[in-house]
């Protein structure tokens, strides 16, 4: 199966107030986070129809002393709008006019899972916008949905219905609904410490919205296969995983870092699909060092703030 997001219930529970801001003719929910001037944070969270931006806001958030991190709910996700097309390029359109809108030269560009081939996606496109990539348990093609699907079968956690488990791989969820109960399914397999009672709060908090999912999982994901412009990635990369990830395996990362110049891995050792989550203080060290040595803070940002929030 291709890769979907883990969302801390905590933080998909939190109420937040975004601007509603009309992206390529498609209102999304956006919120910037930190002091004015500071560099910029782009985020793109994973799992179209499944996420939102409460996942990057949890995690980038910590970052928001010293950068300025934009979140959104991506079109057709979360409460974003869903008109027009759910295609890469279109996604990597509207992360370039959400930089634009927030009156940045160039960014780090983030993401985690679905977000992370988003991130590779934008740092490819628009090359000359991206200062640092940082990436999280993501990968380069379409190849880690047969290892994911072995891993589901091989599961000693739970027997996994491999109807719903095939509806939402291959994008053929009927409804929202149908969304719910295969999301359900197979969140099981996510993290490290499995927590029956932790899945049902995932699934009560998370925005289902079928219609994206769909798009990306029939249409984008068959064909989606970005080794051969990772080469072409020339800002400074870092790449993220937990060591049990069963969706996107560590070996993906290992693709992923072998074929972009100078990528560096970090591996962490306690986590699943969310090292954000389940190692959190090591993961947000990690990553403050990295855009400390390659995107640094400016000297005296400013006090740090929730402004572009309504």
């Amino acid at each position: 199966m291709t890769a979907t997001d883990d969302v801390s219930p905590e933080f998909a529970a939190a109420t937040s107030t975004a601007q509603r801001v009309t992206i390529n003719g498609n209102e999304l929910a956006v919120e910037v986070l930190g002091p004015e001037g500071a560099p910029v944070i782009l985020t793109h969270h994973g799992a179209p129809g499944l996420g939102s931006r409460a996942e990057p806001r949890a995690s980038f958030g910590r970052l928001a002393d010293e950068y300025r991190v934009v979140v959104f709910d991506a079109r057709g996700s979360g409460t974003s709008e869903g008109s027009g097309t759910f295609s890469h390029e279109q996604w990597a359109a509207d992360l370039d006019a959400l930089r634009e809108w927030a009156g940045a030269e160039r960014v780090a560009i983030a993401g985690g899972s679905y977000g992370g081939f988003m991130a590779m996606e934008y740092a490819i496109r628009y090359p000359e916008r991206v200062a640092a990539v940082v990436l999280r348990d993501t990968s380069p093609d379409h190849g880690n949905a047969h290892l994911a699907r072995d891993n589901a079968l091989a599961s000693d956690r739970v027997t996994v219905d491999m109807d719903k488990f095939d509806r939402i791989d291959q994008g053929r969820v009927r409804d929202d609904d149908d969304l719910r109960d295969c999301w359900r399914e197979i969140l099981p397999l996510y993290d490290y410490v499995y927590d029956p009672e932790a899945v049902q709060r995932k699934v009560a908090a998370t925005p289902y919205r079928y219609e994206a999912h769909n798009y990306a999982f029939s249409v984008n994901l068959p064909a989606y296969d970005l080794k051969p412009q990772l080469p072409a990635i020339s800002a400074p990369t870092l790449v993220t995983v937990g060591r049990t990830d069963w969706i996107t395996p560590v070996s993906c990362s290992q693709t992923i870092t072998e074929l972009i110049p100078d990528a560096r891995l970090v591996i962490f050792e306690h986590s699943g699909h969310s090292p954000q989550i389940e190692e959190a203080e090591e993961w947000t060290r990690v990553v403050r060092d990295f855009l400390h040595e390659t995107y640094p803070p400016a000297p005296a940002a400013g006090p740090t703030t929730a402004a572009g929030r309504a």
